[in-house]
C-alpha cells in the first residue's frame, strides 16, 4: 500500500478555522486527521504541503518510520508548527493502518482501557462573555453577561453530566466582560504579567458563581495559561484554595519555576499543553512540576502522545488531553484517552459552532458528559467533504 495523494481542507467554525488532512492510497483506503492552524502565526498547512514529496509513495502503515523520517528532516528547525504538521500526517496514517487491520485506532496501542471518556466543559462561558455578538447572533447561544448568567451556566454543566468545568480569568462590569490573558495577547497595560489587585477578587467572584450554580459535585478549574509569573500564580492559587479546585492550570517555560508553584499550593497543578515531544516533558516530570500532564494529541501525534503518557505514568502522573478541536480532533483525543492507563479527564469544547458536526459523516457520540467510543474502524467516522465545503474558511 502506498500514499498517492495529500489533500487539505479548511472550514469556518465560527470563531476559528478547522482544518483537515486527507491521505489517499492506491488500496482505496483514506486516512483523516484534524489540525488547527491558528496557533500563533499559523503555517502548519504550508509545512504539510512541504512534506508532500516525502509522504507520497510511502507505506502509511509504517507510521513510526514515516514520522521518524519527517522529524529527522526537520531536526535543525524543530518547533511547534513542525510538530503540528508531522502530527497531522501521523494521525492520518494511523487511521489508514487501523482500517487496514479492521480495528479502531485505540486497539493499535493495546486499548481500550475504557470506552466512555469523562469530559470537562472547557472555556466555560469565557468566549461567550468576551464575544457576545458572535455567540448570540451567529452561533445562537444565550446571553452570558453577568455573574448570574455564569451561575445558570454552571447549573447546565451539572445537568448535562459533565465532571468538571474550566474557565479563565475575567472581570464583569456594566460594559460587559473583559479577559485577562497577557501571556497570549499582550498589551502595554499587562505585558509584565503582573496581577492586578482587583483580578483576584473578580476570579473569586466568578468561581463562587459557578460553585453556586454547579453544586459541589462538579469540579472547578481555572486556567491561567502564561498570564502570570510564579509569584502571581501562587497568590491566585492561595486565594482559590477554599474552592477545592480540581486543578489550577499554569504554563511556565521553566520546570523548576513550575515545581515551586506546585510546592507552594495545596491545589493540584495541571500544565504542559504547550510542550511537544516526550523529551520536552522529561525535565518537568523529573522535577515533579505538575500533578496532571496535559497532552495535545492533535499537535504531538497520537504515536508520540502515547509515549508521553507512558513517561508520565512512570512518574506516577496522570494525563489529560488538550482538546479544543472539532469532532474529529475530539475523536483523536478520545482514542488516546482509551489507550492509556493514566487518564485523568478530557477537555471538551461545548461552546462551539453547531454546524461543526456537519464536518463528519456522523456526530461524535456524547452522553451524560462522556464521549462514547465504539469498535468501528479507524477513528469511527469519516470527514464529510461536502459539509466542509459548505462552510468555506474565511480569509
Amino acid at each position: 500500500m502506498r500514499i498517492t495523494d495529500l489533500t487539505l481542507l479548511h472550514a469556518d467554525a465560527g470563531w476559528r478555522t478547522i482544518s483537515f488532512l486527507k491521505l489517499s492510497t492506491d488500496a482505496g483506503l483514506v486516512g483523516w486527521s484534524e489540525f488547527y492552524d491558528g496557533f500563533g502565526v499559523g503555517g502548519a498547512a504550508q509545512l504539510i504541503e512541504q512534506f508532500r514529496p516525502q509522504v507520497t509513495g510511502k507505506d502509511p502503515r509504517s507510521v513510526g518510520a514515516l514520522s521518524g523520517l519527517l522529524h529527522a528532516m526537520s531536526r535543525l528547525t524543530p518547533g511547534g508548527v513542525v510538530h503540528q504538521a508531522i502530527g497531522a500526517i501521523e494521525n492520518a496514517c494511523l487511521d489508514i493502518k487501523a482500517k487496514a487491520l479492521g480495528i479502531p485506532v485505540y486497539a493499535l496501542f493495546g486499548g481500550p482501557y475504557r470506552t466512555r471518556i469523562p469530559l470537562y466543559w472547557t472555556h466555560c462561558g469565557y468566549f461567550r462573555a468576551l464575544r457576545p455578538k458572535l455567540f448570540e447572533e451567529t452561533l445562537g447561544f444565550g446571553k452570558v453577561r453577568s455573574l448570574d448568567d455564569m451561575k445558570a451556566l454552571g447549573a447546565k454543566v451539572a445537568k448535562d453530566g459533565f465532571r468538571a468545568l474550566k474557565t479563565n480569568p475575567m472581570r464583569f462590569s456594566k460594559s460587559g466582560a473583559t479577559g485577562f490573558n497577557p501571556g497570549f495577547l499582550p498589551d502595554l497595560s499587562a505585558v509584565e504579567r503582573g496581577v492586578p489587585r482587583d483580578l483576584v477578587r473578580s476570579v473569586c467572584d466568578l468561581l463562587e458563581a459557578f460553585r453556586d450554580g454547579a453544586g459541589d459535585e462538579v469540579g472547578l478549574m481555572l486556567d491561567l495559561n502564561f498570564s502570570m509569573r510564579p509569584a502571581g500564580c501562587i497568590a491566585v492559587g492561595r486565594a482559590l484554595e477554599r474552592f477545592g479546585l480540581e486543578w489550577l492550570e499554569v504554563d511556565q517555560a521553566d520546570a523548576a519555576a513550575l515545581a515551586d508553584i506546585r510546592a507552594a499550593l495545596s491545589v493540584p497543578i495541571a500544565s504542559l499543553e504547550s510542550i511537544y515531544g516526550a523529551g520536552a516533558y522529561r525535565p518537568f516530570l523529573h522535577n515533579a512540576a505538575a500533578d496532571v500532564a496535559i497532552v495535545d494529541v492533535v499537535w504531538n501525534g497520537l504515536l508520540e502522545a502515547v509515549r508521553i503518557a507512558a513517561l508520565a505514568d512512570a512518574h506516577d502522573v496522570t494525563v489529560a488531553p488538550h482538546n479544543f478541536y472539532g469532532d474529529l480532533g475530539s475523536a483523536i483525543s478520545a482514542h488516546f484517552a482509551a489507550a492509556v492507563p493514566n487518564l485523568r479527564i478530557m477537555e471538551f469544547e461545548v461552546d462551539d459552532a453547531p454546524w461543526r458536526h456537519d464536518f463528519v459523516t456522523k456526530p461524535l457520540l456524547v452522553e451524560n458528559g462522556e464521549i462514547v467510543l465504539t469498535d468501528e474502524l479507524g477513528w469511527g467516522f469519516e470527514v464529510n467533504e461536502e459539509g466542509v465545503r459548505a462552510h468555506p474558511a474565511k480569509s
